[in-house]
């Protein structure tokens, strides 16, 4: 099979890296997982803090297989999928697999391309440049909006009427404007308390 039909058929995946750690942000932090970062992105976030994702030609193609047993001999059985943008990619064959194996999938995404895979927690992360599509909101487990400036709220209440009932609503301060956002993240949550505010602390403990 050539190396296009594998890369389309999620046989093969350019990854970036892939690690053993502890969830540092939103719902889930404090749970370890196996972190698989896909290579490849077109949102284009300024703020970004791992830019040198975003080209994927810079990530060797990996044998899906491969990473998919690291994961399952990870003692967590537990993979967070993040990026870059992993929904570049088809993730079917990826989830199947883990499926199988008893691992429980968690994804983090900007929503702007189309979902495959099975999860078990979608973590949906909306950008304005490139808006989620609109199916993935009622399945999103957890809305994570990034405050950069004081418009990002505007723009966390939107989406926010868009997921559904009982998903996890989290604020999370860009973390160059943390000083800054985090008391005004606190005062909107205070008079809106469906919101939840969530730090990055595996950057405050050195947590890879």
């Amino acid at each position: 099979m050539s190396k296009t039909n594998l890369l389309a058929e999620g046989k093969e995946l350019p990854l970036m890296e892939d690690f053993y750690s502890v969830q540092g942000e939103g719902f889930n932090t404090g749970k370890p997982a196996y972190f698989v970062r896909i290579g490849g992105c077109d949102v284009g976030c300024y703020w970004c803090d791992v830019k040198e994702s975003w080209n994927p030609k810079l990530h060797p193609l990996t044998s899906t297989d491969e990473i998919i047993k690291k994961i399952v001999d990870c003692p967590a059985k537990a993979v967070v999928v993040t990026g870059g943008e992993p929904l570049t990619y088809n993730l079917e064959y990826l989830c199947s697999e883990l499926k199988r194996n008893g691992v429980k999938t968690f994804l983090e995404t900007s929503g702007s391309k189309e979902l495959t895979g099975f999860w078990h927690w979608i973590c949906l992360s909306p950008k304005k440049q490139s808006p989620p599509l609109k199916e993935i909101y009622q399945k999103a487990n957890e809305l994570k909006v990034i405050i950069h400036s004081i418009e990002d709220f505007e723009w966390a209440e939107y989406n926010a009427k868009l997921v559904k009932e009982d998903c996890f609503l989290i604020m999370q301060p860009e973390w160059s404007k943390r000083k800054e956002m985090v008391p005004a993240i606190i005062d909107f949550i205070l008079k809106s308390p469906k919101w939840n505010i969530s730090l990055q602390s595996h950057k405050y403990m050195n947590i890879p």
